[in-house]
């Protein structure tokens, strides 16, 4: 008899039983289970990617080399997934299976940024020539639906997707605490980070934040007109500041960033960089994680975003970890002019009582514009 919950170890081996594997894509919440169940149990199984195009193309190349792929999104990255899945895996007749989170499920409350996208997931699936229907959440008609899934796919070269709703995969069991860091200061937590950053701007700084806790953390501890805060569209919080600075001549403007974020869209630092001479200070809170959704890993520790800066052409790149560093490069930034990079390596964890924004995002959009103009 179904328990109306899925245990994620559940789910993973029903997908591998069936020989499905890979498994790549983004994280979210809805699906942190598995993610976690798959790095603790299968490592070698588990792809990150950053974004959920990238993480289509990647279960293709599995396709064409023998595998049978698993990507799983967030029904908010669909919209990436949009080429790969009608110019890619259409064209070239390369199926690959989907786990789609259901955020916004018409009925269910959820965050502004996932109710058009919640509203229309079945239907955008459709319309890309996608089946598509909702996870069992019995795992004797899961395994049922898979084998429909897997004959549809050979059948006809197409993708198949399973829409996943909230609280569909049981909470898997957490790992055991990491090793106590060497002896020393210990880094800063993101909202520490955000206040010292806060504090060393001009007043006046057009300061936009990135999604999730980023976006939060300011509104709660430093509300200001001159914030805005970027719900939703991860990854574009560095192209909208770029936008406003080349549009907002003589201001200062500054941007707070994720390591998540900024890897989903790293081809903004290479337009950053082609504009070095626009005031931006790209601040990049960097804690290998994507927090929001779980405490994921994201592929950031390996990645110099210094350099990558300094090559894509910004005026200068610092790469700091402690309180002291991390007003110097912001007060550096702001005396010297043109586009900035500013990593700062944090650690994870906030406030677990950290509220939701109490700005409605289109407030948010109007007063920043307003302050803008003044």
């Amino acid at each position: 008899m179904s328990t109306g919950v899925l245990p994620a170890r559940t789910l993973v081996e029903l997908l591998r039983a069936q020989g499905h594997g890979p498994f790549t894509g983004v994280p979210c919440s809805f699906l942190g289970p598995v993610i976690s169940c798959l790095e603790a149990e299968h490592p070698q199984e588990y792809i990150i990617a950053a974004n959920e195009g990238e993480a289509v193309a990647l279960a293709a190349g599995a396709v064409l080399a023998g595998r049978r792929p698993v990507v799983i999104l967030q029904n908010s990255g669909l919209g990436n997934t949009v080429n790969p899945l009608t110019s890619l895996c259409h064209t070239l007749r390369l199926p690959v299976l989907l786990l789609v989170t259901w955020r916004g499920r018409p009925g269910r409350p959820d965050e502004p940024q996932h109710e058009l996208m919640g509203r229309i997931t079945q239907d955008m699936l459709t319309s890309m020539g996608v089946r598509n229907e909702v996870l069992p959440d019995d795992p004797a008609l899961l395994a049922q639906r898979l084998d429909v899934a897997a004959g549809h796919m050979a059948g006809t070269g197409l993708p198949f997707a399973f829409i996943v709703p909230k609280g569909a995969v049981a909470p898997y069991p957490a790992a055991a605490p990491a090793p106590a860091p060497a002896a020393g200061p210990p880094p800063m937590k993101r909202a520490e980070a955000i206040g010292h950053i806060v504090s060393a701007m001009d007043p006046a700084t057009l300061l936009v934040a990135t999604t999730g806790k980023t976006a939060r953390e300011l509104e709660r501890d430093w509300d200001r007109p001159e914030n805005l805060y970027v719900v939703g569209s991860m990854g574009c919080a560095s192209s909208v500041a770029l936008g406003v600075a080349l549009h907002a001549p003589g201001r200062r403007v500054a941007v707070l960033d994720g390591d998540g974020a900024a890897l989903m869209r790293l081809e903004a630092m290479a337009t950053i960089g082609r504009h070095a001479a626009t005031d931006l200070c790209h601040v990049l809170l960097d804690n290998e994680s994507y927090e929001s959704t779980g405490g994921q890993p994201t592929a950031s520790a390996g990645v110099d975003f210094a350099g990558i800066a300094a090559a894509c052409g910004y005026r200068a790149a610092h790469d700091v970890s402690d309180a002291d560093a991390l007003r110097t490069a912001v007060l550096r930034a702001q005396r010297d002019g043109g586009a900035h990079l500013v990593r700062v390596r944090i650690a994870p964890g906030s406030d677990p009582a950290l509220g939701r924004p109490a700005l409605a995002p289109p407030a948010s959009a109007a007063r920043f514009k307003e302050a803008i103009a003044r």
